[in-house]
C-alpha cells in the first residue's frame, strides 16, 4: 500500500494530523463538562479521570486513522475502515450529487480540510475524507468531479467565473428580519412592563427572556457565520458555492443534479423585496449530525437576494422554469372551506419539463420539481377533501427536503395529472439521456 497522496488510484491514508482533529471534539465536550462541574457547588473534577478520557479519545482517533484507507479506482471512491467491525464503502461517481470541501476552524489553523461527498441514496455521513491538506482536498474534489463527468481523473480543474456574491450586511439584516428576534423583543418589552406592575412575575419572565435570548443569539450567529461571504461561481463542472466565517465550505453542485429548487419569500422580506433560493439534491433521510447541520445553510443557492438575482440563478439551474403562476393554476373556490387563509395563495401547474407548486401566505414558497427527476406521483384525499371533491398531488424525488405538493386541487384535475404527469416524466428522462 502506498501512502503517496498524489496517487489516488492506490490505497492511501488520511493526513497524519487527522487523529488530533477527530479527538478534539471529545476534548472540547469534556472541557465543557468539567467547567460546568466546577461551577456547581460541592462538585469537583477528578484529574486522573479527565486525563484518562482525553487519552482514550486520542487512542480512538489514532486507531480510526490507522484502519482507514481510501482510493479512487474504476470510477468509484472506495473507503475501507473499521477495526473490530470492518466496513468497505464503494461509491459510484456517476451517482455523485455534490462535493464539499469543509474547513473547520482548527483544521484551517493546521492547513487541513475535509472532503464530503453527497451521492444519490446516501448522505455524506460515511462518504467523507477527514482530513487532507487543503491543496490535496481541492485536487481530490477536481478528480471526483472529472470522473463523475466521464473525463480522465487527471483532468485539470476548470476555471470558474464568479457570477454573484451576497454582502455580509445583507446576510445580517435578513437573519434579523425573522420571527425569532421580533418575538424576543416582544418578550423583553412585556417583561419590562410586567416588572413595573408585578416585580416578582416580571423578574421571572425576564430570566426566561435572557435564556431565550442566549439560545436565539447562538442560533443566529451560527447561521450568519455559515452564510458569511457567500459567493457563487459558474464552471464547466457545475455551480460552485463558497461561504463561511469560522468554518468555510466550498461546494460544487454538478449541473443537472438538482432534485428540486425552492423559492422562498418570508413576510418580513417583502418590504426590501428579498427572496431565498434553495436546492435539494439526492440524499437519504437518516443523515448524520454534520450533514443535518450543514443542510440548513449550505443548500442555499442564494441566502438572500433580489427577485431578479434569484430568477437569473433559477434559469441557470433549471432552464425554462418559471415561478409566475399562469392562468388556471389556482385552486377552486370550494377549497376555501379546506384552507380558508391560503386559498388565494395556492397554485400548481406543470408543463413538459417541470411541476411547480405554490403554497404559503405568511411565507410564500414555490417548489419547482424537474419531471426528469421525479421518482413517483402520489394522490391523497382525506375525508374533508373527499367531501369537497378535492385532492392533493405529490411529486416525489430522490431528495427529501422539500418535495413538490399541490394541495386542494380539483379531484378530476388531480386524477388527470396522475395519468399525464408520469408520461411527461418518462419523456423528460429520455430527453435528458439523449443530451
Amino acid at each position: 500500500m502506498t501512502l503517496d497522496p498524489g496517487l489516488p488510484s492506490e490505497w492511501a491514508r488520511l493526513h497524519k494530523l487527522s487523529p488530533l482533529l477527530r479527538s478534539s471534539r471529545a476534548v472540547v465536550a469534556l472541557g465543557s463538562v468539567v467547567g460546568t462541574r466546577q461551577l456547581m457547588p460541592g462538585q469537583h473534577s477528578n484529574a486522573w479521570f479527565d486525563l484518562g478520557a482525553v487519552g482514550l479519545a486520542a487512542i480512538a482517533g489514532t486507531i480510526s486513522w490507522l484502519v482507514t484507507r481510501w482510493r479512487i479506482h474504476n470510477g468509484e471512491l472506495q473507503i475501507e475502515t473499521g477495526w473490530i467491525r470492518r466496513e468497505s464503502l464503494r461509491v459510484p461517481l456517476t451517482r455523485l450529487q455534490a462535493v464539499d470541501v469543509v474547513r473547520p476552524l482548527l483544521a484551517r489553523m493546521l492547513g487541513l480540510a475535509e472532503v464530503r461527498i453527497v451521492v444519490a441514496g446516501q448522505g455524506s455521513g460515511r462518504t467523507r475524507l477527514a482530513y487532507l491538506t487543503e491543496d490535496h482536498a481541492a485536487d481530490v474534489r477536481a478528480r471526483l468531479l472529472a470522473l463523475a463527468h466521464g473525463l480522465e481523473g487527471d483532468t485539470p480543474e476548470p476555471a470558474e467565473r464568479p457570477v454573484l456574491s451576497v454582502a455580509a450586511g445583507r446576510i445580517v439584516r435578513a437573519n434579523l428580519l425573522a420571527p425569532g428576534p421580533l418575538v424576543l423583543v416582544a418578550i423583553v418589552v412585556g417583561a419590562l412592563a410586567l416588572l413595573a406592575v408585578n416585580p416578582t412575575a416580571g423578574a421571572a419572565l425576564g430570566g426566561s427572556a435572557i435564556a431565550l435570548a442566549v439560545a436565539l443569539a447562538l442560533g443566529l450567529a451560527r447561521k450568519i457565520g455559515a452564510e458569511w461571504d457567500f459567493t457563487i461561481a459558474e464552471a464547466p463542472d457545475g455551480l460552485r458555492l463558497k461561504a463561511g466565517l469560522l468554518q468555510t465550505r466550498a461546494e460544487t453542485i454538478p449541473y443537472g443534479r438538482a432534485q428540486a429548487v425552492r423559492w422562498v419569500e418570508p413576510l418580513l422580506w417583502r418590504g426590501p423585496k428579498w427572496v431565498r433560493l434553495e436546492i435539494d439534491v439526492a440524499r437519504r433521510r437518516d443523515r448524520d449530525r454534520a450533514e443535518r447541520e450543514a443542510g440548513a445553510s449550505t443548500r442555499a443557492l442564494l441566502p438572500v437576494g433580489s427577485a431578479e438575482e434569484a430568477g437569473w440563478l433559477l434559469s441557470r439551474v433549471l432552464p425554462g422554469a418559471s415561478v409566475t403562476p399562469p392562468p388556471g393554476s389556482q385552486v377552486p373556490r370550494r377549497a376555501g372551506w379546506r384552507a380558508p387563509l391560503m386559498r388565494h395563495n395556492l397554485h400548481a401547474w406543470h408543463d413538459d419539463a417541470y411541476m411547480v407548486c405554490v403554497t404559503g401566505r405568511l411565507r410564500r414558497c414555490v417548489v419547482v420539481v424537474p419531471l426528469a427527476k421525479m421518482q413517483s406521483v402520489r394522490w391523497t384525499q382525506g375525508p374533508v377533501s373527499r367531501a369537497l371533491g378535492l385532492a392533493t398531488v405529490h411529486a416525489d424525488t430522490a431528495g427529501h427536503r422539500f418535495p413538490g405538493s399541490a394541495p386542494c386541487r380539483d379531484a378530476a384535475e388531480a386524477a388527470q395529472w396522475m395519468q399525464l404527469v408520469p408520461d411527461l416524466a418518462r419523456d423528460a428522462r429520455q430527453r435528458a439521456v439523449k443530451r
